[in-house]
């Protein structure tokens, strides 16, 4: 009964993810969206149209603990992306951060569809799936770039951006951008200053970013990349719920996120 309650409430935590807006930037990639999808299906932003690709998304984390004892961490997600823009993720849930590792739970699937103006949340094992309504792309990035102006603020002594020229990464031309954020000494009781790095690498042939490197003091190094990528167009079935899944749908939210 414990573990059918941990898999529903993960998969009702996904579907609702998925109707979330994305932040700002350069558009969804598969390095956005709910950290434990560690994919773009979950935050969907625009819809990117006539870029379809397939590929493994590997996100490794290592943090270094004070007496010197290491941890290493590595999750991979399936990610499938269709000229019409829709996309689909695969995990399994027994490779998220905080679960026991040999928990016996299953794959999930994460379908975003915008053409239906539908996102699924399937389970695979019990042949069943959450359905919710897609959020249109003008109100998500409305809301997105509305938070990003307020967090911006104009030019900001310390955060530094500089770029960091093209090469070919994971197999694509992709142009990087190494960004450097200090935090002041006594900013937070600190007593010297820290400094957090982010390097990323984009591709404009994929819409997306291919590699991702975050560094912080505090809470260790996140690579995330992109490997085993393929330009071919993904299978139409992949953006399908099968015939024979049980699909429940999600009550729809209203203003103010009241229930309908």
């Amino acid at each position: 009964m414990l573990m059918r309650t941990t898999l529903a409430g993960l998969m009702l935590l996904a579907a609702s993810a998925m109707a979330q807006p994305a932040g700002p930037g350069r558009g969804p990639g598969p390095f956005g969206g709910a950290r434990f999808l560690g994919a773009e299906a979950g935050m969907p932003g625009r819809v990117v149209k006539n870029a379809p690709y397939s590929a493994d998304v590997v996100t490794e984390t290592t943090q270094t603990l004070p007496d010197g004892n290491r941890i290493h961490q590595v999750t991979t997600v399936k990610m499938y992306r269709d000229s019409e823009g829709r996309t689909r993720s695969e995990q399994s849930l027994k490779n998220l951060n905080g679960l026991a590792p040999n928990a016996s739970l299953p794959e999930v699937v994460f379908i975003n569809d915008p053409v239906a103006g539908a996102n699924y949340a399937l389970n695979p094992s019990a042949r069943t799936a959450n359905k919710s309504a897609w959020m249109r792309p003008a109100m998500a990035m409305g809301r997105g770039a509305g938070r990003g102006a307020r967090r911006g603020g104009g030019d900001n002594p310390n955060v530094k951006t500089e770029s960091l020229g093209s090469q070919v990464v994971e197999g694509v031309q992709a142009d990087g951008t190494r960004t450097t954020m200090t935090i002041p000494a006594g900013r937070i009781g600190n007593e010297q200053p820290i400094q957090m790095v982010t390097e990323t690498w984009y591709s404009a042939d994929l819409k997306t970013v291919v590699l991702s490197k975050r560094s912080d003091p505090r809470m260790g190094e996140t690579v995330t990349r992109l490997s085993n990528v393929s330009r071919a167009e993904p299978p139409a079935t992949l953006f399908q719920v099968p015939a024979d899944y049980k699909v429940s749908e999600a009550p729809r939210q209203g203003r103010g996120g009241a229930k309908q």
